[in-house]
């Protein structure tokens, strides 16, 4: 698939334009990336363009597999199911998830994921962790 053409004026310092990432482009085919037989597990693609303010991962989980019980404690996530089944426990229930659940998992919730009898595959988006930063210590 070609980009579309940008039509944008803004330019760099040295002379190339500075918004040409920003043009919205089709990124991938998730249900055909999931379609795959036999489907690979883990992260199947990932987000990677520059200047991006989200994190976005589809990741596959084989039949019966399973995310041990963990806590995100600095970011909300909505999980979005490709394909497949499976559950997501929480410390109040156990909630089954179809193809095109949507799924809000609030930051500092403990959960775990498991895949049904054909697996789950499910796209993650969430906001973008700054990157790691050195800083001096107060008083060196």
């Amino acid at each position: 698939m070609a980009d579309a053409p940008h039509t944008g004026s803004a330019e760099s310092p040295g002379g190339t334009d500075a918004t040409a990432d920003l043009v919205p482009r089709l990124l991938c085919d998730a249900r055909e990336l999931v379609a795959v037989d036999p489907a690979p597990a883990g992260a199947l693609w990932r987000l990677a363009e520059s200047g991006r303010q989200l994190d976005a991962n589809l990741v596959r989980l084989p039949p019966e597999g399973r995310i041990d019980t963990h806590v995100e404690p600095d970011l909300d996530v909505i999980l979005y199911v490709v394909s497949g089944d499976g559950v997501v426990d929480t410390t109040q229930d156990r909630q089954s998830l179809t193809e095109g659940s949507v799924v809000w998992l609030p930051h500092g919730s403990r959960r775990s994921l498991t895949a049904g009898r054909t697996g789950l595959a499910y796209l993650t988006v969430h906001r973008r962790r700054p990157g790691l930063q050195i800083k001096s210590r107060a008083g060196s």
